[in-house]
């Protein structure tokens, strides 16, 4: 049994990207369905966006050697020979000494190169005061400015938020090629767990939180979740729960079961559902030694270990890594953020501390205030917004230093 050799974080992280492939299967979505998948195919631009010069501000189409040395003091003069009108063209063009008004997003008359902001002009009667001069090119946007034909618009791999789709949207594409979401298995182990509908806790029982928790997680990182329930410590009945879940998942999690104990058969059930088997088991971190990952034929398998708040963070950490991969997003971590340490945390070298912490804005900085708490208190994640991240080279952080935080989300 290769039993707690223990991976350093970075390690794990190295053997997630390795061990793990993303799905292949394509379906094919309205865009209007395609909320969080991810892209399958890259897309390229196939039409100038915006295609016509259009104003970025209510103001007045010109040219603009018209309005060089205009100020408040000694106005420059322009005669109103129109108006533009939103979603039409304008029926004529200025000339030298003309101008026209222009709505945000209106298109641009021809002979105009630029638009003065309606706060910087005056129109009295047909004669439009300039109170300020401007460049060529100021406050319009050019023709293929947003989107320009031919570029690359999506890489594969790509999450599709609304901003995605609104970019999609603008090339008239009503269908999108996406990876199919996963499916995530989940069982909870132990005897000591039980279902949280249970009224009245017998002593040493314990509600099945981490059900919730990580279904909740793999719901909002775009997966879909399938709770399998709860697995008696019985290694028999352990092995029929995960074969049976991992035939309808493209990815297992067990919770509980992967530390040390007379009745954890954890790694031997994992190592036998399919090559090539565990990877990882134990890692150099704070909470969550006893972390299980594994691969069975192509299926991810994420042993957790049973605390709600170490496999919540363990989750956080390399299950939503496990889960990015598997759906083949193209992705960094994101959910990074600077801020100053209000107290001093001891660490222990060659280990990697996660902390939970407050975090908050105070005189134009953030700041990070840590709760401390024993590893498996779930109040301790209630009251935090993220994590202190202290590397395995340090002897801890000192109050005042600027630390890296894991935000939740």
């Amino acid at each position: 049994m290769r039993f707690f050799q223990v991976k350093s974080v970075e390690e794990t992280f190295s053997l997630i990207e390795e061990m793990i492939k993303p799905l292949s299967e394509r379906i094919v979505l309205p865009l209007h369905k395609a909320l969080n998948y991810i892209l399958a195919e890259d897309i390229r631009v196939k039409e100038n966006v915006p295609g016509f010069r259009r104003s970025s501000v209510d103001g007045y189409a010109v040219k603009a050697v018209d309005t060089f040395g205009s100020s408040e003091n000694m106005p420059g003069f322009l005669s109103v020979i129109g108006e533009v009108m939103m979603g039409e063209a304008p029926e004529k063009g200025i000339s030298a000494g003309e101008t026209m008004y222009v709505p945000t997003g209106g298109m641009l008359p021809e002979g105009s190169d630029s638009v003065i902001m309606i706060e910087h002009c005056e129109d009295l009667s047909g004669l439009l005061n300039l109170y300020r001069q401007v460049a060529p090119g100021e406050n319009v946007i050019s023709i293929g400015e947003d989107l320009k034909e031919g570029e690359l618009l999506l890489t594969a791999g790509s999450k599709l938020r609304p901003q995605e789709l609104g970019a999609l949207a603008s090339q008239g594409i009503t269908d999108v090629t996406v990876y199919r979401k996963p499916v995530i298995g989940y069982l909870s182990t132990g005897d000591e767990i039980v279902p949280i509908e249970t009224k009245e806790l017998q002593i040493g029982q314990v509600r099945d939180m981490n059900g919730i928790t990580i279904g909740a997680l793999v719901t909002e990182w775009g997966c879909e979740f399938l709770n399998g329930g709860i697995v008696e410590d019985q290694r028999e009945e352990l092995e029929r729960a995960t074969e049976e879940m991992l035939k309808k998942t493209d990815c297992l999690i067990l919770s509980g079961g992967s530390s040390v104990g007379t009745k954890d058969y954890s790694v031997e059930v994992i190592d036998s559902l399919g090559e090539p088997g565990v990877f990882v088991h134990g890692v150099a971190i704070k909470p969550g030694k006893p972390t299980i990952l594994a691969s069975a034929n192509g299926k991810p398998i994420i042993g957790l270990p049973g605390h709600p708040a170490s496999a919540m963070i363990i989750f956080y950490l390399f299950g939503k890594a496990v889960l990015h991969r598997l759906q083949g997003w193209n992705t960094v971590e994101l959910n990074l953020a600077k801020a100053i340490v209000t107290k001093n945390l001891p660490s222990t070298p060659g280990r990697t501390d996660y902390i939970r912490a407050r975090i908050y804005f105070e005189n134009n900085q953030w700041y990070a205030d840590p709760i401390i708490g024993k590893s498996g208190l779930i109040s301790t994640l209630v009251k935090s917004e993220g994590m202190i991240e202290i590397p395995s080279n340090s002897e801890g952080i000192l109050k005042g230093d600027t630390v890296s935080v894991r935000l939740f989300g």
